[in-house]
């Protein structure tokens, strides 16, 4: 079975971004914060902290949260996430689409990010309606000669449904599910 190494990233995404907030103006009561597109290098997003944290009024503010953010797919960041990770998950959706998201959840958030870039690019099977269309794609990539040899009312029993159960439950494959479509990635790699 020949497999894409990558999700195909759709033309209405929208760049993630991060509302990062002044600590010192929200414990003043104030808001003071700025939105920044988190799919720049860190480097810039810390620059860009550092501008809006030079922009308050109040005397000391070194110390800041992100407040909000916007296009992380169903991925959930904290206040104090590591930018050095928001980045890099923020250019693999925008690289890769809401589904890289999706598998930096699978495996537990942000910090984890390194293990769903190895997935996305090296385990990536496809995306499917069903998880049964994907166990018959590869079953006949795989033995379309043998299938091919069988007679025909054994041919359209064969069980796809009970086969992508089985690669599932047995830790073969794991799915994330992204946009009405369910994504296959290899658990061996």
């Amino acid at each position: 079975m020949e497999s894409e190494s990558t999700a195909v990233k759709t033309d209405t995404q929208e760049t993630p971004r991060i509302y990062v907030a002044s600590l010192a103006d929200y414990n003043a009561g104030r808001l003071h914060g700025r939105w920044i597109e988190a799919d720049q290098s860190a480097e810039d997003i810390r620059e860009e902290i550092h501008a809006m944290l030079g922009e308050s009024t109040e005397a000391v503010t070194e110390d800041w949260a992100i407040h909000d953010y916007e296009h992380f797919g169903g991925l959930r960041l904290n206040e104090f996430e590591d930018i050095d990770h928001v980045a890099a998950v923020a250019r693999g959706i925008v690289e890769h689409g809401a589904v890289f998201a999706g598998l930096v959840s699978h495996f537990g958030g942000t910090q984890s990010v390194d293990e769903a870039e190895r997935h996305i690019e090296e385990g990536y099977r496809g995306a499917f309606d069903r998880l049964a269309d994907y166990a018959q794609e590869m079953i006949e990539d795989c033995y379309s000669d043998a299938i091919k040899a069988l007679p025909e009312f054994i041919r359209y029993r064969i069980d796809y449904e009970g086969i992508a159960n089985d690669l599932e439950m047995g830790g073969d494959i794991f799915t994330v599910e992204c946009n009405h479509q369910i994504h296959v990635f290899d658990a061996h790699i």
